[in-house]
């Protein structure tokens, strides 16, 4: 089954808010297995809505449609669809019973003329009930297309598309199953793993694919597959996945989406009993948050410095201004000592240290713009590495950020194993 998501309001074409509500819903709708062919976002006007409609009519199965219900004159959805749809707005008489319970209990007011439109409905509309606000969602079939028009508030879209919509679509309609399997690698660009994958991409059998999502220092492989058959369809996708790890095994980090290298990296911490500390510079505390974006990392992360200047550096962290002197801020030698320093002052089992040049301008020092030093001290000499990620100043950042969980991974890994 295929659908359309459509949202509906200028101020999502301007850009003063962010539309979150397609990605909940796609979402939501890959679960069940509908496939979302095309995603639209359009002005709240009548010969707008009115095109899309037509575009979409008889194309997919579904439309859905978030936006302009609200009680302003420049809210015309209803009034659009309802001419659309050869219907009529009449009142639901339990929708204006809810909406007039919502005023008095929340607001203390009566309805107004204005409140009491939202109670109206296409007389050939199932209503949606809408517990959390005061619009209702309507599901429209015509020809065969079933249009379904929700509130563009996010809380009450997703209230009414968990509570009534997602429910009748698995019980009404038969659908196929998709399936998908994502694994996390890090540390090998999207280029090299796709050389690295041809056979296998060419072996895939029919129903499977494999996709790639690219992000600074990580790569997301997505082995996606399709089919009537539920349980053949999983064997198919682990199948595939074992063979994935046979070629590119090395650069796996995790078989789940939710087990970023921060998560997988503080499970490591927590099982071995050990902690880690920071010293950050050019990336600073992009680390830090990372870390302690996952809950419990108070069990194994002790705490970090974004010392910026070298003053900083050496009065907090113990660099030596030698050190510094001969080598420059941006340097191994400066990462390792701010690794160690970060280590001793904070006490714990692992230290980080990150320096360099994001950009667009350099320090005092010869390396160029992009140039970053990372040093992670464990129980034996730090292990210092040198890396040019470019530009912009976002992309040395981030990719800074995960190479340093990267070391930190296998840093731990090479304690376990001795």
């Amino acid at each position: 089954m295929k659908a359309a998501v459509v949202t509906i309001g200028d101020e999502i074409l301007i850009g003063q808010i962010t539309d979150t509500n397609s990605a909940y819903m796609a979402k939501a709708l890959d679960k069940l297995g509908i496939e979302i062919v095309e995603m639209a976002s359009i002005s709240d006007t009548k010969t707008q809505i009115i095109t899309t409609l037509e575009r979409f009519q008889n194309r997919v199965d579904f439309v859905f449609l978030t936006g302009g219900l609200g009680p302003t004159r420049d809210d015309v959805t209803k009034k659009t669809l309802c001419e659309y749809l050869g219907d009529e707005l009449i009142l639901n008489q339990d929708v204006l019973n809810h909406v007039a319970n919502l005023l008095q209990k929340h607001y203390g007011r009566e309805l107004s003329p204005m409140n009491r439109e939202q109670a109206l409905v296409p007389s050939r509309a199932s209503v949606l009930f809408n517990q959390v606000g005061t619009a209702p969602g309507m599901w429209m079939p015509h020809g065969k297309t079933v249009f379904v028009s929700l509130p563009g508030v996010p809380y009450e879209m997703k209230h009414i598309f968990e509570r009534e919509i997602l429910p009748k679509i698995a019980r009404e309609f038969k659908r196929p199953y998709i399936l998908h399997r994502t694994i996390m690698t890090y540390g090998i660009g999207e280029s090299l793993l796709a050389e690295r994958l041809v056979d296998f991409e060419d072996a895939l059998p029919n129903g499977l694919k494999l996709s790639y999502l690219p992000s600074p220092g990580l790569v997301r492989l997505r082995v996606s597959g399709y089919g009537t058959n539920e349980e053949l369809l999983k064997q198919a996708v682990d199948a595939a996945v074992r063979d994935l790890s046979g070629y590119i095994g090395d650069w796996i980090t995790s078989y789940d989406e939710g087990q970023t290298l921060e998560v997988v990296v503080g499970n490591l911490l927590r099982q071995q009993e050990k902690t880690v500390a920071l010293a950050e510079s050019c990336t600073g505390g992009k680390v830090a948050h990372l870390l302690t974006s996952v809950p419990g990392a108070s069990a194994y992360f002790n705490g970090g410095a974004v010392c910026y200047s070298a003053e900083s550096k050496m009065q907090i962290l113990g660099v030596s201004q030698n050190t510094i002197r001969e080598h420059s801020v941006v340097s191994a030698q400066v990462a390792a000592e701010m690794a160690l320093g970060a280590r001793r002052v904070f006490h714990s089992d692992f230290g980080i240290g990150i320096t360099g040049n994001a950009g667009p301008a350099t320090d005092e020092t010869s390396e160029g713009v992009g140039v970053v030093y990372i040093s992670v001290a464990g129980a034996g000499e730090p292990t210092t590495m040198r890396y040019d990620f470019g530009q912009p100043r976002e992309k040395v950042i981030d990719r800074s950020a995960n190479k340093s969980l990267e070391m930190l991974q296998k840093e731990i890994l090479k304690n376990v194993q001795q």
